[in-house]
Order: structure tokens, then sequence, then C-alpha cells
């Protein structure tokens, strides 16, 4: 089981709430201290919440019948008296689907647990494909992954590459040929599911930060299809007012030109990071007189254009990471050495160097599990 760090925070100011608002955020309350800190008795909740035992009861008992908690059975610890009853989130009797559109071959989807452990997976190949035909492509692999669900599911999260608002529609996102797509109520219609789209470096964001070590200041880079970044700042991730904080992939890199992007412009970070582009370029070096050294100098290459476009950011927010998720095959060693040693070269000189730059701890299956965090956030307050 994947144990997601505790996230307990206590609650805001509820001076001027109404009534049902603050049974909400309790209820949201007991939820978010079981699903981090795990099985507890009625007791030790009131105990760590700062409610009382009536309270903590009534709250529990609403949970229960709504199937979002469970009764575990006594408790083994040794105390005097009865043993208590041990309560916990509904961790395996409740299940979500998550999807992740930034593979430049292929579609993913994966039916998760509450804990974000991948219980069943299922996968659609691409080429070419975008538009219209990308959106029903999608929707297909949905019902699929929906029909591969053993419990009641809380609902649908997608992490898609390009600028998502608050209403998952996807506004913009070159490399899928999408504009203005209303992304979450069209799979919301086609399955009858409540559906979270994000961003897809955002969603990576969130699966590192709770199922994985990631920090409360780091910025999270995602190399596939595209190139995008999240930024967590404080614990709070940055969205930015137009929902785009992050969007490095269409930055210009340099003064020296570049390819021509899928947006239409020339020299754009993608153009050197993206997969498609770096498998391309490697394919090229294999034919060179020397392979090696060709290849070596594309992936060096792509690590300095992205800690050019890094080292502005780092240095204004001071983070304690930059996390890079993507293919470790591309991203591991040259790649991520080039980037640590140019972003050293371009940041205050420090040592040892104030910011870490590490690889996703399983980036196969981190976007997965950061929509899995958002549909628990949305149905459940838990986050």
């Amino acid at each position: 089981m994947i144990t997601p760090r505790p996230r307990i925070r206590t609650g805001p100011d509820r001076a001027g709430s109404l009534p049902s608002d603050v049974r909400a955020y309790n209820l949201s309350l007991v939820l978010r201290t079981l699903h981090a800190a795990g099985a507890m008795s009625r007791a030790d909740l009131s105990r760590a919440i700062g409610l009382t035992r009536v309270t903590i009861s009534d709250l529990v008992t609403e949970l229960i019948a709504r199937t979002h908690a469970v009764e575990l059975g006594p408790s083994e610890a040794i105390r005097p008296g009865k043993p208590s009853i041990l309560v916990d989130i509904n961790r395996h009797g409740l299940q979500i689907v998550g999807l992740d559109l930034t593979e430049n071959n292929v579609l993913r989807a994966a039916v998760m647990d509450l804990d974000g452990t991948i219980l069943a997976r299922t996968d659609c190949a691409i080429t070419s494909e975008s538009g219209a035909e990308l959106t029903a492509l999608v929707i297909g692999l949905a019902r699929d992954a929906v029909a591969l669900a053993t419990e009641p599911l809380l609902g649908i999260g997608v992490g898609s590459p390009g600028i998502v608002d608050a209403d998952g529609v996807v506004i913009t996102a070159p490399n899928l040929g999408w504009a203005n797509v209303p992304l979450g109520a069209t799979i919301q219609a086609a399955t009858g599911l409540p559906t979270l789209v994000h961003n897809d470096a955002d969603a990576a964001l969130h699966g590192e930060y709770t199922f994985g070590t990631g920090s409360d200041d780091m910025i999270l880079v995602r190399v596939g299809r595209g190139v995008g970044s999240s930024i967590m700042v404080g614990g709070i991730r940055a969205s930015g007012v137009h929902h785009a904080a992050g969007e490095i992939g269409h930055v210009t890199v340099g003064t020296d030109g570049g390819a021509t992007c899928q947006c239409g412009r020339t020299g754009c970070l993608e153009t050197w990071l993206a997969v498609p582009a770096l498998e391309t370029a490697l394919a090229a070096a294999a034919q060179s007189p020397d392979p090696e050294a060709a290849a070596h100098a594309v992936l060096r290459t792509a690590g300095e254009r992205l800690a050019i476009s890094l080292a502005p950011i780092v240095a204004a927010i001071d983070v304690a990471e930059v996390v890079l998720c993507g293919p470790a095959a591309l991203l591991d060693g040259t790649l991520i050495e080039s980037v640590r040693e140019t972003l050293a070269q371009r940041v205050l000189p420090l040592y040892p160097p104030p910011t870490t730059v590490r690889l996703a701890d399983e980036p196969e299956k981190t976007v997965l599990r950061g929509t899995a965090v958002m549909v628990l956030s949305s149905q459940l307050g838990v986050d």
C-alpha cells in the first residue's frame, strides 16, 4: 500500500460560516485525517482534530452511511477497558479512474484505489490523431477504464497537456489540436461520472507531492508529447491568473533561432525537449559518423535549454528542488546532469547547491496518481 504523507490541517476561522458549511468542513477534515494518518479510533480522531467525541461519533456515522468511511474492527493496542473500534477512510471500497494524455504515442488510463494504488490499466495507441478524432479516442478510453472498475467510482481525473481552466475546458493544447475543448463536461456526459481535468504537469505535481517525496517548494517539469511545469510554493500550487503558471514549453529559449514549433513560433523549449523532438534528434544522431558523441550533444543541449528557462524561476522563488517527470531513458544521465550544471552556472553560486535536481519517484505513474488526488479533493475534500 502506498502511504500518503500526513497533510492534516487545522480549520479556518469559521466566524460567519453557516452550520452546513462547518459540518461539510468537519466531514472533510475527518476524511483528510484518516487518509493521511491511517485507521484511528473515534477517541484518537477527537484528540487529533480537536472536536468533541460526540461530534466525531456523529460525523463518522454519516461518513459510514455515505460509504466514505468504514469500521475495521477492534484495535489491537493494549489499553484498559473495552478495545476501541478502528475507523478508516474506505480505501479499497471506492475507486477512481485516471487518464494520462501526455505521451506522444499512447493514451493511458487506470483504475486506482484511494491510496493511489493502480489496480487495472488500459491503453490506447495513437499516431497522428488530433482535434475531434483524438477527443473521441479519449472518450472511448474513459469508458473502457470505467468498465474495469470493481467497486463504486468516485469520479474520473484527467491530466492533459495545454492550458486547462477551472471548469475542465482545455483552452489550448497545440500538440493535441485542441482549442476551447470542454473535455471535462464531454467525458462526464459520456460516462455519467464527475470528471476533473487539470494540466498534466499540475496533475503530476499533485501525484509527486501526495504519494511521492515532493517538497513544499518545488518545480515539477513534465516531459512528454509537450513540455510543461507546475510550481509549488509553501505547499500551495501556483495556478496563475490565466491558469497558465508553469507553461514553459512555449517560452523562446535563447536568441539563436531553432526549429519551428507546432504553435507556429520558432525556438520554443519544446522543440529541444519534448519527447518527439528528442527522439527525432537522437535518430538523426544515430546516423552520424560518431553516434555516441552526437547523442550526447542532443541530450546535453536539451538539458541546457531547460535550465536556461528554469533559472529565473528558481532564482525568483528559491525552490528546494526541480523534479523531472518523463521517460527515464531520455531524462536520466546526460540530460539531467546538464540541467544541474547549467542551473548552477546561472543562479547564485552556493555550496552545496540550494536547489536539487532529480527524477520523479515513479514517473510513469505520477500523472495517473495525481488525477486520483484531484478526484479525492473534489469529491471527499481530501488533499
